[in-house]
């Protein structure tokens, strides 16, 4: 069974799917995949109640329910779970199909989605996203940034960035050059007032900033020197779910902070943070585009892959 037929067969599955347009079904799976209208409208570009009154209509055609809704929550009806399970896969499959026919244009357009750790479409967003955009005026970059892993393919994106080893197996990796470092700094008036820490495990007498990872866990300071690594279950007086707020509470002098080295060394230039022990954190392997190999690449991907390694042989001159 080719695509079309799988899409055909996908369509007459629901019954009434001739009244759906594309952007009902993208709405329902955006929907389902970010758990929110918010986070949905945001992913599509429309406003939380033009999304409402799509999925409104689409329901209203269908004469069911998709989704329970109330003021807090939002979850799938039965109804809306076999919706889901049947569109979604035919819509990928057209998609692909779409993919494939845009793959055969001359000039790139269309619209790329990337998944990305914050700190990585930090370190992105200058150097490539935008040049990217100067150099292909008809092209858009859609840019999710999440802390916890996702399956690309599965939520609908086109590329990731990652650390190289956080990379899935299944995929393609694109190296972006320069290797990744952390940083332990602290205030100039915290260090006066508490003095420095020599080693990590100094670190257990000092008010530190906690991150709390996507999984619920709190992140350990890992260090290494000379082959030995340590782990240290730091304390303090805040725990942050977003590793970029560390910066403003070390520059207000709460504590210690441990966060990417790129985030911080302008204030480490300026003198507004000193850094220490630079010895226990050594470089490791930076960040990493992917992308799964099994897809037909539209123009638009290819040229962004492209200047993906322009990027990188200028990032490791």
């Amino acid at each position: 069974m080719n695509k079309w037929d799988k899409l055909a067969c996908g369509i007459e599955q629901i019954g009434t799917m001739e009244q759906a347009n594309l952007k009902e079904l993208e709405a329902v799976i955006a929907i389902a995949r970010r758990g929110t209208f918010r986070a949905a409208a945001i992913d599509l570009g429309m406003s939380t109640t033009a999304l409402s009154h799509t999925i409104s209509r689409l329901e209203a055609a269908l004469g069911v329910r998709l989704f329970n809704r109330t003021t807090r929550s939002v979850s799938l009806t039965d109804a809306g779970r076999l919706f889901v399970q049947q569109v979604a896969p035919s819509l990928q499959d057209l998609y692909a199909a779409l993919d494939s026919v845009r793959s055969q244009r001359e000039t790139p357009s269309g619209t790329i989605r990337i998944n990305a750790a914050p700190f990585a479409a930090r370190a992105i967003i200058s150097p490539l996203v935008l040049q990217f955009l100067r150099r292909y005026p008809d092209m858009n970059v859609d840019i999710v940034t999440e802390g916890k892993m996702v399956d690309i393919v599965k939520d609908g994106f086109d590329l990731g960035v990652r650390v190289a080893g956080l990379v899935p197996s299944d995929m393609i990796a694109l190296s972006l050059g320069r290797p990744q470092r952390h940083a332990v700094v602290g205030s100039p008036k915290y260090f006066e007032q508490h003095g420095k820490p020599i080693v990590p495990p100094d670190l257990l007498n000092h008010r530190c900033i906690r991150v709390r990872l996507p999984d619920g866990s709190l992140f350990r300071w890992r260090f290494e020197k000379d082959g030995e690594t340590l782990q240290i279950d730091v304390r303090g007086p805040i725990t942050l779910d977003e590793a970029s707020i560390v910066r403003t509470a070390v520059l207000e002098s709460t504590g210690v902070g441990y966060t990417m080295e790129q985030e911080v060394l302008p204030d480490i230039k300026a003198g507004r943070l000193v850094r220490v022990l630079e010895d226990w954190t050594p470089p490791y392997p930076g960040l990493c585009l992917y992308y799964p190999g099994r897809r037909n690449l539209s123009a638009g991907i290819r040229a962004f892959l492209e200047l993906a390694r322009e990027f990188s042989r200028r990032a490791a001159e």
